[in-house]
């Protein structure tokens, strides 16, 4: 359902509530207000009939007299009655009948008492009653006075057909002012989306006007903005990962190709086939290891669990990189240092960790010159971990550093090919430290050489 929409009967709803109480309510207040009225007005008019039964000295009420005083009242109607009950004077239209019913006439002995009822003799007419005790010698008078409802229910008639029909006209006033801002408050949004929507797929970096009004709306163009930007370079990022990864497939797969066909020849020793055969499992090898980084790289960027970190002991691990790189590190006259106390454990993927430190000392063992040491260090720094790889080589270079854990960046590039590195490694070490909540750090060490660190949590 449109906003435009939702908000229109929003606001009738909240309206036509606010009507139907006003259509409830107002009467009842009005008629509690006007029948206050009512009572105060009978109060008065009770008064001196009650006085004409008290105020005299005879043994008996004049009836005569107190007749005019009954008789005197205009706009309403009283009835006077004796201890017994019997009607000794009541006004002109009345019968002989009480006007207050005899439950209500024993409870008189506690004040005047206020009721509503049928006035009898009539069809149903409704009469406010004020009847008030006199007491006399010779026993207990009532004087009843009352007035007619039927003008209070009458305005009160008139003032809920007031309320309704005035209600529903609010309700459509309402909506249709609802209806109109509501349009005029969303035609700003509609040309947002307009806008973005006729953002090219391909040029995902235009830009969006930004609105001078300071408002939400602007906020909302400028977060669009970095929006359309985020967009454009995480293109970018993936037509360069898609070229650079076409570009590091491409050397393999040419040399597999060619030792293949060279395979083929019939010409070709079995020393010759054997030897093609193994360049082209080496380059297979390679291949296969690039596709592995690339998707674990992007289930990385997926956001989804690329580690499981169970509490264990560090030295086992990173003693089984420094082992499996000792072959290498002979060959070139390199020695392994491992520095990590027995008791030193953290919650870690023993695989993962393991891949980072393989991929550090692999780094290391390229620069290292002959005769220097490749360190592998761990140590606790207050709650987390650190895991340190360093070497006595050139170390990294300065405008490189900023950019070392990028994907397919390499410090020396023609170097790097050569010895077949595609220049991931570092960001898969920092995606399996961000993996573990931690990062991955690269600097030159101050007397020579680099070091690669990863920060653990340690928890």
């Amino acid at each position: 359902m449109p906003i435009r929409l939702r908000l229109t009967l929003m606001v009738a709803a909240v309206t036509i509530a606010l009507v139907a109480i006003a259509w409830t309510l107002g009467p009842r207040a009005l008629r509690g207000s006007l029948v206050d009225a009512i009572d105060e007005d009978l109060a008065g008019r009770a008064t001196p009939i009650s006085r004409a039964v008290t105020d005299t000295d005879d043994a008996a009420v004049d009836v005569g007299d107190l007749r005019d005083e009954v008789n005197a009242i205009p706009e309403s109607f009283a009835q006077v009655l004796d201890p017994s009950g019997r009607v000794l004077a009541a006004s002109p239209g009345l019968d002989h009948r009480p006007l207050v019913p005899a439950p209500v006439l024993a409870g008189l002995a506690t004040g005047p008492v206020r009721l509503e009822r049928p006035l009898p003799g009539t069809a149903g007419e409704q009469v406010r009653l004020l009847a008030v005790p006199a007491t006399r010698p010779d026993g207990r008078y009532v004087v009843a006075v009352g007035s007619s409802l039927a003008t209070t229910e009458a305005a009160l008639d008139r003032v809920r057909t007031g309320v309704g029909v005035g209600g529903v006209v609010v309700v459509l006033l309402a909506s249709l002012g609802a209806w109109l801002l509501a349009g005029a408050a969303l035609r700003p949004v509609e040309r947002l989306r307009a806008a973005v929507a006729a953002v090219p797929p391909h040029q995902p970096a235009r830009t969006l006007q930004v609105p001078a009004t300071r408002d939400e709306l602007a906020a909302l163009a400028r977060t669009m903005n970095q929006l359309l930007g985020r967009i454009s370079q995480a293109l970018e990022r993936e037509r360069r990962l898609i070229a650079d990864a076409s570009h590091e497939l491409r050397s393999p797969l040419a040399v597999l190709r060619t030792e293949l066909e060279l395979a083929s020849h019939p010409a070709r020793s079995r020393d010759e086939l054997a030897e093609a055969v193994g360049h082209a499992a080496r380059e297979a090898d390679r291949a296969a290891r690039l596709a592995d980084d690339l998707l674990f790289l992007a289930r990385a960027d997926q956001g989804g669990p690329t580690v499981y970190p169970v509490r264990q002991p560090l030295r086992p691990v990173l003693a089984g990189a420094v082992a499996a790189a000792a072959g290498r590190a002979a060959a070139r006259e390199v020695q392994l240092e491992l520095e990590v106390d027995q008791g030193l454990d953290a919650p870690v993927d023993a695989d993962r960790l393991r891949q980072a430190a393989d991929n550090l000392l692999d780094n290391a063992l390229r620069v290292a010159p002959q005769g220097s040491a490749v360190c592998v260090r761990a140590e606790r720094r207050e709650a987390t971990v650190a895991v340190v790889v360093s070497d006595a080589g050139p170390g990294f270079a300065a405008d490189f550093l900023p950019h070392a854990f990028e994907r397919f960046r390499r410090a020396d590039p023609a170097r790097a090919r050569d010895r077949g590195g595609a220049g991931l490694g570092l960001a898969i070490v920092e995606a399996i430290a961000h993996g573990h909540h931690g990062r991955a750090e690269a600097a030159n060490r101050p007397d020579g050489g680099a070091e690669v660190r990863l920060i653990l949590p340690g928890g």
